[in-house]
């Protein structure tokens, strides 16, 4: 497997479809930094096939604003910067926490066990120093839980902020690796597990007032990092 996650591409029929959904996770999961130039030959040699199908991924990328595309046609993972954080938090708030409310109603209890399962996972790949693992798991929490609010708009609309958010979550897996190296573990899950106690009692607003905090709580961290 590639540094960055990236598997050549052997299925003709689904190849373009493919490297699309490859870019993409990949993206969201923070394996590019930002502003980082992405060019469609170094693309297409990792995948193993031709310059065409990464072309289309680049374009169908930029335009759900996960990739800037420049005059000349080159890529690259947009820049960072406090106004563009806090722009996709504010979104992500107001998404993510309805998408939250709504599920508590329709969530089974094996549903909740399921979501308390991952909220365990990530916990314990942080301290096992796993980063990337963590990030995954992060992903899985949330997403298991906005697929359940039974809306067709809501987790297409929150991926793409996802797609966007990609760039920070590159800058908090470089801060991660710097601290676990230093052997310092923060407790990234606490809130993970606050949204399952209260998606428990079945207390909708709380399991939305939870899910916003685990947001903010990394939009604060992230501020610190990010330049003007």
């Amino acid at each position: 497997m590639a540094e960055n996650g990236l598997l050549k591409v052997t299925s003709r029929v689904t190849v373009q479809d493919t490297v699309y959904e490859q870019l993409r996770r990949a993206l969201m999961w923070g394996s590019f930094a930002p502003a980082q130039a992405i060019t469609i030959s170094s693309l297409a040699n990792e995948f193993g096939t031709s310059h065409m199908p990464v072309r289309e991924a680049l374009r169908r990328l930029a335009a759900e604003n996960g990739l800037e595309i420049a005059h000349n046609g080159s890529a690259r993972v947009p820049s960072v910067s406090r106004k563009r954080l806090d722009d996709v938090c504010q979104a992500r708030i107001a998404l993510e926490g309805l998408a939250t409310e709504l599920a508590c109603a329709h969530m089974t209890d094996e549903d909740i066990d399921r979501a308390e399962a991952l909220a365990r996972e990530h916990e314990d790949m942080g301290k096992a120093g796993d980063v990337y693992g963590m990030l995954r798991k992060n992903q899985e929490f949330h997403f298991g839980i906005y697929e359940l609010s039974r809306s067709e708009v809501l987790p297409q609309h929150i991926e793409m902020l996802w797609l966007r958010f990609g760039s920070y979550m590159r800058m908090l897996t470089n801060y991660l690796e710097k601290e676990f190296e230093q052997g310092v573990v923060r407790p990234f899950s606490s809130y993970h597990f606050q949204i399952v106690s209260a998606l428990r009692e079945r207390n909708a607003v709380l399991a939305r007032e939870m899910m916003i905090g685990d947001i903010l709580a990394t939009q604060t961290h992230l501020r610190d990092m990010c330049p003007e």
